[in-house]
């Protein structure tokens, strides 16, 4: 098969076509002949040498895809529901950039009628991840705000949508007026743009000194002090990315004084038993929401797959708008 692999840690171009062995679906497994790959952070993290991959996982970079189950474990299927010939989208621990992938049966989704593949592959990275952190860890209730870190990136535009679907008020941090009118097409109730605006008051402002009850942060560093003054009484900070740095020093006793969480996780090297239990979640609660059009895939540009370079060099460039996704010609 066709794959692009990291010929060695480094910048967008160590990404290479290159021709690998067929993979085989193992027990609990389909094998998804590939439309479609969906392009993330952790990817670029992965190329520079900075993501480690998981014992077991394919060394080839991509942690979604959509298209075709060409064969699989029956009985999973079976149990599944699930059969040759389904079009559906997976999360993937590794080899999403290729045409063939394996992915474990409970991480797969149909891929909506009205969705191309083209679209259901921009969706399990980005659907897995703020639903497990937003509804699962921060707990975000119907008429509750919701602060997002970066809300033009992919999580950010699912976070918008989402949250916006559960019947909460969002609020985001992004970096052009651009991004902040794109923002708010999609559904968010204000923008703020950090590079002109102290996100602080600006939060303080928007809330009528509430705070916000939940805020989703990438970048951590020392967002997080600041941060704790954005939430309110009894607030959740969930983490999900460091791009700002590992290390943050905070006010403890707000913490205490005013019954804040902190928390965060990382996707990636989770069971597929706990993967499995969000996708059923997004089956349940969010598939339809897809299906109604109430909530819809932001596919920013998409890139024939031995162009994987040039869509990473976009992702590191910070001037896309929702998700970028690699095509395979089938």
């Amino acid at each position: 098969m066709k794959a692009i692999e990291i010929t060695s840690p480094g910048a967008p171009e160590v990404l290479r076509p290159a021709e690998r062995p067929d993979p085989v679906a193992g027990t609990g497994e389909v094998l998804v002949r590939v439309s479609a790959s969906g392009v993330n952070r952790p990817d670029v993290l992965q190329r520079k040498g900075l993501y480690p991959v998981p014992p077991g996982a394919s060394d080839i970079p991509g942690l979604e895809v959509a298209g075709t189950i060409v064969d699989g474990d029956e009985a999973a299927m079976n149990e599944a529901g699930l059969k040759r010939g389904d079009r559906v989208c997976a999360l993937v621990a590794g080899g999403g950039y290729a045409e063939l992938c394996t992915a474990p049966v409970g991480q797969c989704l149909p891929v909506p009628a009205n969705l191309s593949d083209i679209e259901a592959a921009s969706l399990p990275e980005t659907f897995f991840t703020v639903w497990s952190n937003v509804f699962d860890r921060g707990h975000l209730h119907a008429g509750e705000t919701l602060l997002v870190q970066g809300g033009s990136s992919g999580i950010g535009v699912t976070a918008i949508q989402l949250a916006k679907a559960a019947d909460a008020k969002v609020i985001v941090t992004v970096g052009s007026d651009a991004k902040a009118a794109a923002c708010i097409a999609l559904g968010a109730d204000e923008a703020i743009n950090y590079k002109t605006h102290d996100f602080v008051a600006e939060v303080q402002r928007i809330t009528e000194g509430r705070g916000a009850h939940v805020i989703l942060d990438m970048v951590a560093g020392d967002y997080v002090a600041r941060e704790l003054g954005c939430l309110s009484d009894d607030g959740r900070l969930v983490i999900i990315a460091v791009q700002g740095g590992v290390k943050s020093q905070i006010d403890a006793g707000a913490v205490l004084r005013r019954r804040l969480t902190i928390t965060g996780s990382t996707l990636r090297p989770r069971s597929v038993q706990f993967k499995a239990a969000i996708a059923r979640a997004l089956r349940e609660k969010v598939w339809p929401w897809l299906e109604s059009g109430k909530v819809q895939p932001v596919v920013h540009q998409v890139f024939p797959a031995e162009q994987a370079a040039q869509a990473h060099a976009l992702m590191e460039s910070n001037q896309h708008i929702g998700k970028l996704v690699l095509a395979w010609q089938t």
